[in-house]
């Protein structure tokens, strides 16, 4: 009975929900030539132009170069975007947007499935493209992300799409660029006698045994049985261990979360002697701690959103909003992701994450790297999205002013392959109809 009054209550709310909304329609592919003229194009690279003109042709990128340069009679369509700024899709790394939409809502949530070690496991199909919550993260400039599964030791294969597709097949960028490990806890925090003690966990060494064990399992499985055949039904596989294959030879990374340094050291080690090709360090709040090593081992790290408190009492308190400053100095590859509490709907303030950095150390163009084309080399697409580069996809956006700043964050034009997408959303909606009701003045 109380199951049968959830599930009236849940449609309900999405009886209620789609009267007031409607996702936007995703755009046609790009049927004209267009010229952004003026502006200040912050180009992801570290780069930046005054008085630039971006020309888009084709869903590609085909100038990038200052506005007294360019051939206006070249393109169809010319935008005077003069004052403005224009910086490369953010790409919001490590998140669940996309698979689930209430949080309160258990039929909402596809982001973990029962198990301990299920690498076939794929984001992907359960990416929904319909999501309302995915319209207001575009609205800040994040055009891009990697949905990503959760839970058990290994939680499943993550997937990189772009936000403005009919279906999860046109949405795809990359259909599985690699598996997530979740790494034992190497210490815990155990209270006695009203103090609270920082212990090393009894089952640490037994827990990197048994990960040791699964990738051994699964080398030898790929060693012994060669790529299945398209078709072929009769050859027994373990689709387990099928899905393990590109982690040796680079197809795609190893995802492995960790906080702590001695967790992210045994991390690196597990990489050397399993021979893994990329591996890729998510939440890394004490990698400050061992930047040598992921320097020397070529390991980059997915941080944590700076919007954070100190993990540990003797932690500096600013220490989040500082390391990506630190890891800068040390010459490690970084992004910055925003995993943690209600983090799809967080993910609107990933530039804003950037933006403290900036204000900790970063210089400016440094902060847009870190949410652009930094995370793009991480996640291994780099050759065609993640910054303004002439021959790269079309995707980037136009701000009124600085988009790292939430006071001035205000997206006017976005392009996905070279598309105009629509910036309408749920919360633009429901501001025009109350506006019309009580006859607000519209604020723009």
């Amino acid at each position: 009975m109380r199951v049968y009054s959830l599930i009236l209550i849940f449609v309900a709310i999405w009886g209620v929900k789609s009267s007031v909304s409607a996702q936007p329609t995703p755009a046609a592919p790009q049927s004209e030539s267009i010229l952004l003229l003026g502006g200040i194009a912050h180009l992801g690279t570290g780069d930046v132009i005054e008085g630039a003109a971006i020309g888009l042709r084709d869903g590609k990128i085909d100038y990038v170069g200052r506005e007294r340069d360019a051939d206006p009679g070249r393109y169809r369509r010319v935008i005077d975007v003069s004052g403005r700024h224009l910086y490369p899709g953010f790409i919001a790394a490590n998140t669940t947007l996309g698979l689930q939409e209430i949080q309160a809502v258990r039929a909402t949530r596809d982001f973990a499935e029962v198990g301990t070690f299920k690498p076939h496991v794929r984001s992907l199909i359960a990416y929904n493209t319909d999501s309302e919550v995915t319209p207001t993260v575009r609205t800040n400039g994040v055009l891009l992300g990697q949905p990503t599964p959760q839970g058990g030791v290994i939680s499943g294969s993550s997937c990189v799409v772009h936000f403005d597709a009919w279906n999860w097949e046109d949405a795809a960028i990359r259909t599985v660029d690699g598996v997530h490990v979740n790494w034992p806890r190497a210490y815990h925090r155990h209270r006695e006698h009203g103090m609270i003690d920082v212990v090393r966990s009894k089952s640490y060494d037994q827990q990197c045994l048994e990960i040791e064990h699964f990738f051994e399992e699964a080398k030898a499985y790929a060693e012994g049985h060669p790529e299945p055949v398209a078709g072929d039904i009769r050859t027994p596989r373990d689709v387990r261990l099928e899905a393990m294959r590109g982690v040796w030879d680079g197809a795609g990374n190893v995802y492995i979360h960790v906080e702590d340094a001695r967790g992210i050291t045994d991390a690196v080690h597990f990489k050397r002697a399993q021979g893994l090709s990329r591996v890729v360090i998510v939440g890394g709040s004490e990698a400050y701690l061992v930047a040598d090593l992921l320097r020397e081992n070529d390991v980059p790290v997915l941080l944590n959103r700076t919007h954070a408190l100190p993990r540990l009492p003797e932690d500096d308190v600013d220490l989040a909003y500082r390391l990506p400053k630190l890891l800068e100095d040390e010459g490690v590859l970084y992004g910055i992701q925003c995993a943690g509490g209600m983090e799809h709907m967080n993910t609107r303030n990933l530039p804003f994450y950037a933006g403290t950095a900036a204000a900790y150390g970063l210089t400016y163009e440094q902060a847009v790297r870190a949410i652009s084309l930094n995370v793009a080399q991480i996640l291994g697409i780099d050759r065609h999205w993640g910054s303004i580069e002439t021959g790269k996809t079309a995707t980037l956006f136009v701000s009124d002013g600085d988009a790292l700043d939430m006071r001035s964050n205000r997206v006017s034009l976005a392009f996905i392959e070279g598309r105009e997408i629509d910036l309408d959303q749920r919360q633009r909606q429901l501001y025009r109809k109350y506006q019309d009701k009580y006859g607000a003045p519209i604020v723009d």
